[in-house]
């Protein structure tokens, strides 16, 4: 029986225990200090980079993985598997679809798939989870790219950066939308429209944002769908875990974890950022 392997990069943020009881390979991003570059998740925690940054006046800069890594991941997969399928954060805020589409064409012995979630974080790893689970099926590499475009269309995350200058000096968030000053003094919803993160609607206070969030959440839960839902925090346990027990509590069928913006998104977010994330749970298996 051929054999699918599934890589993701590290803003998919999905705990070492799950990459390993279902066979997931990690490509770290890096998160640069000044002259000191630390690949996430490898080198640096989420919670020594929050810690990092409160002591540090310049702002961290990050950047993809190299061609290289990529390359060597591939050749080294491809021993044991007849496919091998990528799945990255979106292209819109990452060259790394690219640099891996790059390393792809430079792989023998294995055939390289790529799927831009289009998101990142833990709705990233929504894709990427189910993709392991089918490859474990046996599914066949085409077939999983098909099931994964299906879940794009059911897949749903907004979040709200608690300062929005992170993602505009880091180039994440569309500079014309930066020309209205009042933008800096609200807390908009924002989301990835065509792979780009994007306002989706201005409000001027964080409860306001979050209560817009759970809104849209509303409209695809209120009958009842079986969804998988993330809150991802941004070194926010605390709140995390409230809004976690107020879904589950209104939404008894909704299943509901908690994740984090790790060092390379958290970058570019900022600390005490939130998120919400959902797919269809049928979809996600």
């Amino acid at each position: 029986m051929s054999k699918t392997a599934i890589v993701t990069d590290s803003t998919s943020y999905i705990p070492s225990d799950i990459r390993n009881a279902h066979g997931i390979t990690m490509v770290p991003l890096n998160v640069m200090f000044g002259d000191e570059m630390y690949q996430e998740e490898t080198d640096i925690s989420t919670m020594e980079f929050y810690e990092k940054m409160k002591t540090t006046e310049a702002l961290p800069t990050t950047s993809q993985p190299s061609i290289g890594l990529f390359e060597e991941t591939f050749t080294r997969l491809a021993k044991t598997a007849d496919d091998i399928l990528v799945i990255t954060l979106s292209s819109g805020i990452s060259g790394t679809f690219e640099t891996a589409h790059s390393a792809a064409q430079m792989v023998e012995g294995a055939n390289v798939y790529l799927f831009d979630s289009e998101v990142s974080c833990y709705v990233q790893g929504f894709y990427v989870i189910t993709a392991a689970k089918l490859a474990e099926d046996g599914m066949k590499a085409k077939q999983i790219l098909s099931h994964l475009e299906k879940m794009k269309q059911r897949t749903r995350a907004y979040f709200m950066a608690d300062d929005l200058n992170h993602l505009h000096r880091g180039g994440r968030l569309n500079g014309a939308q930066m020309l209205v000053g009042s933008l800096l003094q609200v807390k908009p919803v924002l989301h990835f429209d065509d792979k780009k993160i994007v306002p989706y609607e201005k409000v001027r206070t964080a409860k306001k944002a979050i209560a817009k969030i759970l809104g849209l959440l509303h409209e695809d839960a209120k009958f009842g769908a079986a969804l998988d839902v993330v809150v991802i925090h941004a070194n926010r346990p605390e709140k995390a875990e409230e809004l976690k027990k107020y879904i589950k509590s209104k939404y008894p069928d909704v299943t509901v974890t908690t994740s984090h913006f790790g060092p390379v998104i958290g970058t570019h977010l900022g600390e005490g950022s939130l998120g919400i994330g959902w797919t269809d749970a049928d979809l996600a298996i």
